[in-house]
């Protein structure tokens, strides 16, 4: 069956081999892993990881395209749940820990990587395809130009790990940016102090992201006092863009 790729879904397909077989290597599968890819879409990376497991479980919207996956499902090794995975509780899924794995499209990478905290306790690893710009900005330092809201909450969370520049043409259709395939692994206890409340946390951060180029001593006005910044070492003068995640984290718990 020919599939025209969806706008709405943000579809482009992996069709590369070479970048297939890259991608299945850096997972380095072991046949019992209870992987969960999400996005589907033809199947490209599914049926190159199926061979080194014994089950996948994928999540795909696109109901064509569920169809094509259930008819080429001789071997019933995949179970296909039919969902919007910006929704799914990944709590259902039996077996833990999860192997999260997809080809994430621009448009819910975000939404959907912050969905996926909510269930960090379970997750072993992730490996996701996003343009190159959003693994940047996961990946970036303090004070440097991609450093954001995004990069303090997925290392907050997780250790974030590059792992191959995918072009563009290794898509169809083609998108208009480049691409990149990134590990993120959750953190223990022992690597990171946790935030007492992680809502707080997260409403912190992204407060003080709203205006990156304000004083902390006015964005953070209303949650934390320049007596409060100063007692976790952290001048009231800074932009949100120079504070380390541990920093956050210490005004966090301090309030």
């Amino acid at each position: 069956m020919e599939h025209k790729a969806r706008k709405r879904f943000g579809q482009n397909f992996l069709h590369d081999a070479g970048i297939i077989q890259e991608i299945v290597a850096n997972l380095q599968l072991q046949s019992r892993d209870h992987c969960v890819e999400i996005g589907p879409g033809l199947g490209a990376l599914t049926f190159a990881m199926l061979p080194y497991l014994q089950h996948l479980d994928v999540i795909e919207i696109d109901r064509d395209l569920v169809q094509v996956l259930q008819d080429a499902n001789q071997a019933n090794k995949l179970t296909i749940y039919s969902a919007d995975v910006l929704k799914f509780d990944f709590n259902q899924l039996q077996a833990k820990p999860l192997r999260i794995v997809g080809n994430l499209p621009y448009n819910i990478s975000t939404p959907l990587i912050f969905h996926l905290f909510d269930f960090i306790a379970s997750i072993q690893d992730m490996h996701f395809m996003l343009q190159l710009e959003v693994v940047e900005r996961m990946a970036a330092e303090p004070d440097t130009e991609h450093y954001g809201r995004l990069s303090v909450m997925v290392q907050y969370y997780c250790d974030v790990i590059p792992l191959l520049i995918v072009p563009a043409s290794a898509f169809t259709p083609a998108p208009k940016v480049t691409s990149a395939v990134v590990r993120l692994v959750p953190k223990t206890a022992m690597q990171i102090e946790r935030a007492h409340d992680e809502k707080l946390f997260s409403q912190l951060v992204r407060t003080a992201f709203n205006q990156r180029r304000k004083m902390l001593r006015n964005t953070l006005k209303g949650l934390a006092t320049v007596e409060q910044l100063e007692a976790v070492g952290i001048d009231p003068h800074a932009r949100a863009e120079t504070i380390r995640v541990e920093q956050y984290v210490k005004l966090t718990n301090s309030l």
